[in-house]
């Protein structure tokens, strides 16, 4: 996929455009557009340049929001084309006109009734701790730092309560805004890669501040902060003023957006793309 052409031949206007799109969230107030010109977000500036390539406007729907500070790998978006462009153009028209935070990798022609949302399967993060005393120049923006001494394999004990189909009222942001705190968690893992210590989840959807809630109940499992069995104790409870710290943004990462096979979307490595993939 590194090296991927894409045909250069245009495509009739009305044609459902998909495509997969990485970010460094450091710079954004989140993914949504607020209707601010003066707000930074990384569906402005992507919609912004698409209706540069088109010449007219474009709006694009994606499959999953990133709050502010957030970061993806593979942000999965659809626009309906307003004017006949090619696959290339989208591409290298809509990078060339893109800071350099943003980038699109790939696009398709989809279905007429593909949608970046609600025809996506699953959702996978990664959030990504630098477990060491001080920070990292290097790293600044890309990890949360956390100084205290982690046990991952606890960590990963501690999360196994929280597969399956769970009300997760007590790991939702009071702003949440979801109908139901119902999810399926398809799984979660914790693992270390030297400092880094990344947990791994991967669920139908997820509700508002739901990953960095968990992270915040197992880092304070993991460094020794609370016993373990407090994640089962904070899920049991439905109340989120139980549950402890929402984890900073910085080492969050939306890395893969799942979709039934005849939608044609390529099978990426999960990323984040500076991390070394196994």
């Amino acid at each position: 996929m590194s090296f991927q052409r894409f045909n250069d031949q245009p495509l009739a206007a009305g044609q459902r455009i998909a495509l997969i799109v990485e970010y460094n969230g450091s710079a954004f107030r989140g993914w949504q557009s607020q209707g601010q010109p003066e707000v930074a977000t990384v569906q402005s500036v992507l919609d912004r340049a698409l209706s540069e390539v088109a010449a007219a406007p474009v709006t694009t729907l994606c499959a999953g929001r990133t709050d502010a500070g957030v970061h993806a790998s593979h942000q999965v978006v659809h626009f309906d084309a307003p004017t006949g462009r090619s696959l290339k153009a989208w591409v290298a028209g809509a990078n060339a006109k893109l800071p350099s935070s943003v980038a699109v990798i790939w696009a398709g022609a989809m279905a007429a009734d593909f949608h970046a949302r609600f025809s996506a399967t699953a959702r996978r993060y990664r959030y990504i701790l630098l477990n060491q005393a001080r920070r990292s120049a290097h790293l600044s923006g890309l990890v949360t730092l956390y100084d205290q001494a982690l046990d991952e394999e606890l960590m990963h004990r501690e999360a196994q309560c929280l597969l399956g189909e769970r009300d997760f009222s007590a790991f939702r942001a009071a702003s949440c805004q979801s109908r139901t705190a119902m999810r399926n968690i398809h799984f979660i893992n914790v693992s270390r890669r030297g400092r880094l210590v990344v947990v791994d989840i991967q669920g139908n959807a997820f509700l508002h501040h739901m990953v960095r809630n968990i992270v915040g109940v197992l880092t304070a499992v993991g460094s020794g902060q609370a016993a373990p069995g407090w994640t089962q104790q904070v899920l049991d409870s439905r109340d989120r003023t139980q549950g402890g710290v929402t984890a900073r943004p910085d080492g969050l990462y939306l890395v893969d957006v799942s979709y039934p096979p005849e939608c044609g979307l390529p099978n990426l490595p999960p990323g984040p793309s500076w991390w070394e993939q196994t």
